[in-house]
């Protein structure tokens, strides 16, 4: 004879056994830039269940703890779900499992927003400007400008600072204005032309025209150093939801330009896709 012994579980133990079996594992990325820190969450499906995006500061280590305590907030636990760190600061985010470039997570990112394997990806960020050439969901090319900060994030914001704007006031205004050119490619040349322009009299849109025109000439003389293959191109970082910036990149490559407010999320989408993917 064979006897057989069970026991009953308690409807507590009932419970906690039924949340571990319909529990969802969340894929956290981390962005952490040189300007702002973005954080993504997808879940099993490849869905966006959340995104949030804060100043970076002057500390890399206290930003990820932010946003460790955002997440906590969301009931999202860094310490049992799996978490990528890229961008500037990626070393910086203690609870991650790893770390991943920024080419790589951009490229991923943006590939799954647009719901595109072929893409060309112009990201302006807060330090240096970088096309990355897909091809079939993979980077086949890619280059970057980090020696110098025209063409980027920061610049624009320096020529804002000079005209008492904001970055977005700044693009907004130049989409009236016309007939200024900065010829300096040097931030701090580029600065006091603007600074002599001003004492000219010169008008605010059409010194803020000159500013964009600079920022977008600079980034197309780096897309025709790259075979874009007639790709579809996309815009990401900070700059993205600039709508006048995204003109001027269209008519100057005569090709369109696609962005989303889901851009400036492309590093960190692409860090969560990859954690997801690895299955770390």
């Amino acid at each position: 004879m064979i006897l057989c012994f069970w026991r009953t579980r308690s409807i507590r133990e009932e419970t906690v056994f039924a949340e571990q079996e319909v529990r969802e594992i969340h894929y956290i990325g981390i962005d952490i830039g040189s300007t702002c820190a973005k954080v993504a969450v997808i879940n099993e499906k490849n869905e966006l269940v959340w995104q949030a995006v804060k100043p970076t500061g002057w500390s890399s280590v206290e930003i990820a703890e932010e946003l460790r305590l955002l997440l906590k907030e969301q009931g999202i636990d860094v310490e049992t779900e799996p978490c990528v760190a890229t961008g500037y600061g990626r070393v910086s985010v203690p609870y991650a499992d790893k770390t991943i470039t920024e080419i790589t997570c951009h490229a991923r990112g943006a590939a799954w927003i647009h719901q595109e394997q072929d893409i060309a990806v112009i990201d302006i960020g807060g330090q240096d400007t970088k096309i990355i050439v897909l091809e079939d969901g993979r980077v086949e090319n890619f280059m970057m400008n980090d020696k110098c900060s025209a063409g980027t994030g920061r610049f624009l914001e320096i020529m804002a600072n000079s005209l008492a704007l904001r970055p977005n006031e700044l693009c907004e205004l130049a989409e009236k204005g016309s007939g200024v050119s900065i010829s300096s490619m040097c931030t701090v040349f580029a600065e006091s032309e603007v600074i002599s322009l001003i004492g000219k009299g010169e008008a605010k849109e059409n010194i803020a025209y000159g500013i964009v025109e600079s920022i977008t000439d600079k980034v197309v003389g780096q897309c025709r150093k790259i075979d874009l293959n007639g790709k579809t191109i996309c815009l990401t970082g900070g700059l993205c939801e600039c709508e006048y910036i995204r003109k001027s990149l269209e008519k100057k490559l005569r090709m369109p330009v696609l962005t989303s407010p889901l851009n400036r999320y492309a590093g960190a989408i692409g860090a969560a896709l990859s954690v997801r993917k690895s299955g770390t």
